[in-house]
């Protein structure tokens, strides 16, 4: 037979391998022991790493502002950060009011017999023209009330009332000071009397 194999060409199955005996098989549980598997909270990404040495995630407290009176429920680090969640809040808090009015005065304007699509339009367009106009003009007034604000606090070494409601009104006057002063004591008056009630909130709360 190894003759003719030799012969043909045909592999010999002396090296086949034996078959397969049931009886030598390993249950279930000697394969899926723990020593088999790998641990899976060593397959994430971040495993291994020190925790205590993550400082990406927290703030340092030796980069917030040490001014006295300029630690609030937000960190900040300065009049930058400042800036931004001053003039965020209040552009979106002013955009809110805004789009309410001109929802009001869309319903008002519009009859109550009119078809509902001329409606929709008259209200769209009222908070589409009510709520940019008093975002975009309470962002402004913010804008300049936290650099005077922030100016001031650096000048005078702390942050307290007075600089919030002179910051104010400054930024009031600032905003109207193309109208006329009759205009710009009004706006001033205005900013520096909310500037006054967010500050003395803002003492009692924080």
């Amino acid at each position: 037979m190894a003759i003719w194999d030799t012969v043909t060409g045909r592999k010999s199955n002396s090296n086949s391998p034996e078959p397969f005996d049931p009886s030598t098989a390993q249950d279930v549980s000697s394969f899926l022991s723990g020593s088999a598997i790998p641990d899976p909270s060593e397959l994430h990404p971040l495993a291994g790493l020190n925790q205590d040495t993550l400082d990406y995630i927290t703030l340092e407290d030796s980069a917030l502002d040490e001014l006295p009176g300029s630690r609030s429920a937000l960190p900040s680090r300065g009049w930058t950060d400042d800036l931004c969640y001053g003039t965020g809040t209040t552009y979106l808090a002013a955009l809110t009011i805004g789009g309410a009015w001109g929802l009001a005065e869309g319903l008002k304007k519009t009859p109550a017999t009119a078809p509902p699509k001329l409606r929709l339009n008259s209200v769209l367009n009222s908070i589409t023209r009510r709520g940019p106009f008093l975002g975009n003009s309470a962002g402004v007034v913010a804008m300049v009330y936290n650099g005077i604000n922030s100016s001031l606090g650096y000048a005078r070494g702390k942050h307290d009332s007075a600089n919030s409601i002179v910051a104010g009104a400054l930024s009031g006057m600032v905003f109207k000071s193309t109208r006329g002063l009759k205009p710009m004591m009004i706006s001033g008056g205005i900013v520096a009397s909310i500037a006054g009630v967010w500050a003395v909130t803002r003492r009692a709360i924080f």
